[in-house]
């Protein structure tokens, strides 16, 4: 299995991003600034990120909504596979399991590449909610991402999987 930062979860013809270059794409989701994820990792193979849990981010019962993890654990899993693929990617497809709620604190998701082709990733995703001195896992994912033929500051043209 390859590990982040190896030469098997990187493209040879992939440009290398830095974390502030993720950062900034992360800042370009308006939707990620609407729930206020933050990234805070970012190498070849990996990416860890953050959103401190809120009262807005609560379903009925006081949990944070399954929907605020499955789109933590989409866009990780895709920044991930982008640390080793380039920045034109888009998820192909992911699953996730919920494990125990998420109540308040801090939700981070680490995902990492379990293998990558020039075209594809797959990755898996832990996301934890750190809430003082306790640590819970919360949930687990794992997806597929794939490379679009689109500039990301391309406006009005519908993305490609190749």
């Amino acid at each position: 299995m390859p590990q982040p930062g190896s030469a098997e979860t990187t493209r040879p013809d992939s440009p290398a991003l830095t974390l502030e270059q993720a950062r900034a794409v992360l800042a370009a989701q308006p939707f990620a600034q609407l729930v206020g994820t933050d990234i805070t990792e970012f190498e070849d193979g990996a990416a860890t990120l953050v959103v401190e849990v809120g009262d807005d981010h609560a379903q009925q019962f006081g949990f944070v909504h399954g929907g605020v993890l499955a789109y933590l654990a989409d866009n990780a899993l895709t920044f991930a596979a982008g640390s080793a693929l380039g920045p034109n990617v888009l998820t192909g497809g992911f699953t996730i399991s919920y494990l125990r709620p998420a109540r308040s604190g801090r939700l981070r998701a680490r995902a990492s590449i379990t293998d990558a082709t020039r075209r594809q990733a797959v990755a898996r995703c832990e996301i934890y909610c750190d809430d003082g001195a306790t640590t819970t896992l919360c949930a687990v994912a794992q997806g597929t991402t794939r490379i679009v033929e689109r500039e990301l500051s391309g406006q009005g043209e519908q993305p490609r999987s190749t």
